[in-house]
């Protein structure tokens, strides 16, 4: 596994920063095409307030992100995007339904294995898709169309369909992160995703730890006062 991980880590690295510069060469691009620059006045009072959303959200995503896909699955989750709508999920799905866990030997291969196939899926549905429906999507999607209503729940119905098994199966597990990330929305609900999920996480933590407390530490002392009596 050690030869395995410094190539994941070496292509990994790699690839990133392809995908990096391929990122900023289109807007230096642009710029230089069009001569149109920004203004170093307005960079200099806009980045710092962006700087602290995402440099913050990006090192929560990290921080959340790599022990739950592994390293595999999070250099093809950075480099091909929409971690929290698809990768995660698909990743997860994937170690449940092969019964590996991640943190794992095979919960690293299944978790890259999952995650790819479902970026080549995704490539070659949105391809076909923007293709087929490009002509006729502006029309359904538009003001008065009777489909602009379930265009707009697509993504709620995404996650409630991928999280309700999740919820069914570890109901009090899930109580915590649902009760804090349903609290912190009604007060903050501006509030980064990524910045989001961290909270959630830490209260799925905390409940976790709770529980285990309230199982675990009864059992010891039922097992002690067992021993005890003998």
């Amino acid at each position: 596994m050690k030869d395995y991980f410094d190539r994941v880590h070496r292509w990994g690295v790699l690839w990133d920063i392809g995908a990096l510069l391929v990122l900023l060469t289109i807007p230096i691009t642009v710029s230089a095409y069009f001569g149109a620059w920004p203004s170093l006045q307005i960079l200099a009072r806009v980045l710092p307030k962006l700087l602290i959303i995402y440099w913050t959200t990006a090192v929560v995503e990290i921080v959340t992100y790599v022990p739950m896909l592994g390293a595999g699955g999070t250099y093809l989750s950075f480099v091909t995007g929409n971690i929290a709508n698809l990768k995660l999920p698909c990743g997860l799905n994937a170690m449940e339904g092969a019964g590996v866990r991640a943190n794992t030997e095979e919960g690293e291969v299944i978790s890259t294995i999952g995650i790819a196939v479902s970026a080549i899926t995704t490539t070659v549905i949105i391809a076909v898709g923007v293709l087929a429906f490009a002509p006729v999507l502006p029309k359904i999607t538009a003001e008065g169309s009777p489909f602009k209503a379930a265009f707009e729940q697509v993504l709620p119905a995404l996650f409630g369909a991928l999280g309700a098994s999740y919820f069914v199966k570890h109901w009090r597990l899930a109580f915590a992160p649902i009760a804090v990330g349903v609290l912190v929305l009604i007060f903050a609900p501006s509030m980064p995703v990524g910045t989001l999920m961290f909270i959630t996480i830490v209260a799925s933590l905390v409940g976790a730890i709770l529980i285990y407390k309230e199982l675990f530490f009864p059992l010891l002392k039922s097992i002690g006062k067992k021993k005890k009596a003998d």
